[in-house]
């Protein structure tokens, strides 16, 4: 199925982009109901529908063509959440540093790294684009974080340590890939 391009790819008022900029101009109001509202409903319906937001641009700007801005702005949306919100579940709960702070770290460190790397190929011009398997490793983070605050399972922790760490395995290891395309990619444009 061949997809027709609706927006060129330096177009930046899309139906996508505009979804993704309702992740960021929502996200503040995420994280501040993290910290002060901590476990509610009200913290989980704003929470799906950002991750529903991400789900469902993905779809858009595959129907409608991707553009540059969206490449950049999606994947910066992602780390304003997920990174957002594992910083406030920290701050919101006393014992929260226990089970959050090294994942956290380790989500930050290869957010830097990555967000380096590619743009280090931009410079050259080349796109390093996510892969499948990173687009389910933000699932994963967002899972996490939604276990904490939904009311049915955020005051047993279980069920948000395990899925937590599954999206560090697959944040390490989606990094790794990326690392190693990236490097192909980059010296196959020399």
């Amino acid at each position: 199925m061949s997809v027709e391009r609706t927006y060129g790819p330096t177009a930046l008022l899309t139906p996508a982009n505009m979804m993704t900029a309702f992740r960021l101009i929502v996200a503040p109001f995420f994280i501040y109901l993290i910290i002060f509202e901590r476990i509610s409903w009200w913290t989980t319906v704003v929470g799906l529908s950002v991750a529903a937001s991400d789900y469902f641009d993905g779809i858009i700007a595959r129907r409608h063509g991707t553009t540059t801005s969206g490449a950049f702005l999606d994947p910066l949306a992602d780390k304003v959440i997920v990174l957002g919100g594992l910083y406030a579940i920290i701050i919101s709960r006393p014992h929260g540093i226990t089970f959050f702070v090294i994942p956290a770290i380790i989500i930050t460190l290869r957010e830097i790294w990555m967000s380096v790397f590619r743009a280090r190929a931009a410079r050259q011009g080349i796109s390093i684009p996510a892969s499948r398997l990173a687009k389910w490793k933000t699932f994963v983070q967002d899972w996490g974080i939604g276990f904490c605050v939904l009311p049915i399972t955020g005051h047993h922790l279980a069920f948000a340590f395990v899925t937590i760490w599954i999206a560090v395995v697959l944040t390490v290891y989606t990094g790794w890939q990326y690392y190693h395309v990236g490097k192909r990619v980059v010296a196959g444009a020399r």
